[in-house]
């Protein structure tokens, strides 16, 4: 494949993994919509804070309707529900036998491959930490999993070599045969951490409540049962377990779980999500309907009961809407379900 490297969106995994790409000696494009964010990169450059590096990185950047050429290679960096306006909005700039590669949140690959088709879609999964702080700054706050692989599961030369490319902004990242096993494992991490924005806690304080553990135990295991029911094989990373979260499994080992999550998220200078970011810092639409909406919907095509899910999800929008506070009694609430 050939260069440049096609950033589009440049926030908190986009701007880290574009910083990174560009640190390693390859030609990097970036594209975002916020005006501001597009000038400063262009001005100053795009500054990367944080301990995992600082550095100030240059590159050009653009906004969608600016973007000319074509590319190889496309890492799709957007949130979860703006997949599809932007896949649409990419699709002329993506070469013949270029790939989209999926570096989000939820199972965006199903939307991406809708659109431009399966083969030329490529799963990813990340799970760092990092924000967008201000135009021209994002915050990559700690190291974690990053995955990424052919949707059919297979070894391909196009693979192997973006692997290779991740390596540079990961040196642990891991070429797999199941990504939808890593993304399935995600999407059940990604309801435990929808559950601690309802409140101003950290995460690690959070999943270190003795007292909520009852409760995102079940709906780790209404999630889980949801993948059980697509036959998916759930993947572990960064100390969480998705095999724990099934019915009978003992105690210890959904202790051991917890406590590898909380001791994963204490290292991480990024101590509440980027869910909770959204809802208390920058007041916008977060990716509930994006992430939680489709496990609902598969759960309800395969008979799966999703009440946590369901009502997890209708309790983060009233958050948005301005009709419910931050709480702990958020949780305390949600163990009604």
């Amino acid at each position: 494949m050939s260069a440049p490297i096609l950033i589009w969106g440049a926030g908190a995994i986009g701007g880290s993994l574009g910083a990174a790409f560009i640190r390693a000696g390859h030609d990097v494009v970036m594209v975002d919509n916020v005006p501001a964010h597009v000038d400063m990169i262009n001005q100053k450059g795009l500054r990367i804070v944080g301990p995992v590096f600082e550095d100030v990185v240059k590159t050009s950047a653009y906004l969608p309707e600016n973007l000319t050429g074509e590319y190889d290679q496309i890492f799709l960096c957007v949130k979860a529900l703006h997949t599809e306006t932007a896949t649409h909005a990419l699709m002329p700039h993506l070469a013949d036998n270029g790939v989209v590669v999926s570096a989000q949140n939820g199972l965006n690959e199903d939307t991406i491959a809708r659109i431009i088709g399966v083969k030329r879609t490529i799963g990813c999964f990340v799970n760092f930490g990092a924000d967008y702080l201000e135009p021209g700054v994002v915050t990559y706050g700690g190291r974690g999993a990053v995955v990424i692989g052919e949707l059919n599961g297979k070894k391909t030369d196009r693979i192997v070599a973006l692997h290779e490319l991740m390596c540079d902004f990961e040196s642990n990242s891991v070429l797999t045969s199941n990504i939808w096993g890593y993304l399935w494992g995600k999407l059940i991490y990604a309801a435990l951490l929808f559950a601690t924005a309802l409140t101003d806690d950290s995460i690690a304080d959070v999943l270190d409540n003795l007292v909520v553990r009852n409760l995102l135990t079940r709906l780790g295991q209404e999630i889980g049962a949801v993948a059980d029911s697509e036959a998916v094989k759930t993947e572990p990373f960064d100390g969480f377990n998705p095999f724990a979260f099934r019915p009978h499994v003992p105690q210890n080992a959904l202790d051991k779980s917890f406590d590898d999550m909380v001791a994963h998220n204490r290292r991480s200078t990024k101590s509440h999500s980027g869910i909770w970011r959204d809802l208390a810092v920058r007041k916008r639409k977060t990716e509930a309907e994006a992430q939680l909406g489709p496990i609902i919907k598969v759960g309800q095509k395969n008979g799966i009961a999703t009440p946590l899910t369901s009502r997890l999800m209708a309790m983060v929008l009233e958050i948005e809407a301005g009709d419910r506070r931050l709480g702990i009694e958020n949780l305390k609430e949600l163990t009604k379900f």
